[in-house]
């Protein structure tokens, strides 16, 4: 079976994933055993029926993302389609923009990447304390800040408060050198690393200094009260029961609470028990509080961490060390 696409009058492959079209085309031949052949605003798809007609989908679907953005897509784009058309749900994109996050204008809207996560957002949206649960890529800590942000720049937040514990197998803080400071900007490195994928530096930055934003170590959030805040619990697998305790007593009036955690990744000495484990068990028939718990499907890095992580685990997420409501 043949079939052909014709894109609008000065569009192309070219044009739509910023000129990485034969990337993109390889990526296509890998989903649907089809050859593809493309010239200027054309593509000529060929092979048995159900492969080119689900070739024909994905390049609409391609099409259609590409108005949604306005802009050019890039490869996270592409991998998101992909991810779709992998699950069998190609024709969920609307859904998913439907859920999409708003940052800084400055910023590109955040689109979250499958079903789970976009239960995740929703929940974000909804309750004031949740729990997002999975390993490493599944875009827990990531789609958190985006929602944080996003409340405050709608101004439903006046704050967002991001911590996570100071604590690495192995090392204990007291015998790193340097200030405090110093010593403990290397754990909280990927809570700036995303606040910069919602905002410009200059702008993270003016809020950081005004205190408007946060980012300390959970040791600091002892004896405070935190109203009107987003706060954010990151790597909480290596909080302690205790510190878990403490941590959910900060909320104040208008606050939200996220906690996220890989079970699997846990720092804490074999015989002390996660305060994440321990909290989701705790707190399970609260429903006020949200629980979205991912597996190595809704990994959203690199295409081949999925396979790494199954690889290393001989077995999937949700199959393996997990915890579950």
């Amino acid at each position: 079976m043949n079939e052909k696409i014709y894109f609008e009058p000065g569009t192309s492959l070219h044009t739509l994933c910023a000129g990485d079209e034969v990337r993109l085309l390889r990526t296509v031949e890998e989903l649907f055993p089809v050859g593809i052949v493309s010239r200027e605003n054309m593509v000529e798809l060929s092979g048995g029926e159900s492969a080119v007609r689900g070739a024909v989908s994905f390049f609409e679907a391609l099409v259609k993302l590409h108005r949604m953005r306005s802009r050019q897509l890039e490869s996270r784009d592409v991998e998101l389609l992909c991810r779709m058309f992998r699950s069998g749900s190609g024709g969920e994109l609307d859904s998913l923009w439907a859920g999409r996050v708003a940052v800084s204008p400055k910023k590109r809207d955040i689109l979250p990447r499958s079903r789970r996560q976009l239960e995740y957002v929703r929940l974000m949206r909804e309750k004031d304390v949740v729990f997002g649960v999975g390993p490493a890529g599944t875009g827990k800590t990531y789609l958190a800040m985006a929602v944080a942000v996003s409340e405050f720049l709608a101004n439903r937040v006046s704050r967002i408060v991001l911590t996570r514990p100071a604590r690495e197998s192995g090392e204990r803080l007291g015998f790193l050198p340097g200030s405090l400071e110093e010593k403990v900007s290397p754990y909280l490195r990927p809570l700036y690393d995303a606040l910069y994928e919602m905002m410009t530096p200059d702008e993270a930055q003016e809020l950081i200094d005004r205190r408007v934003i946060e980012i300390a170590p959970l040791a600091f959030m002892r004896g405070r009260t935190l109203n009107n805040a987003f706060i954010i619990l990151d790597e909480a697998q290596n909080t302690s029961v205790d510190q878990m305790l403490m941590f959910l007593t900060r909320m104040g009036f208008g606050s939200k609470c996220v906690i996220t955690g890989d079970p699997t990744q846990s720092d804490l000495p074999r015989d002390e028990r996660s305060g994440l484990e321990h909290a989701v068990e705790t707190l399970k028939k609260l429903p006020e509080i949200g629980f979205v718990f991912m597996d190595t499907s809704d990994v959203v890095r690199h295409r081949l961490l999925e396979k790494i992580i199954t690889s290393y685990t001989g077995k999937s997420f949700n199959n393996g060390k997990n915890v579950t409501p």
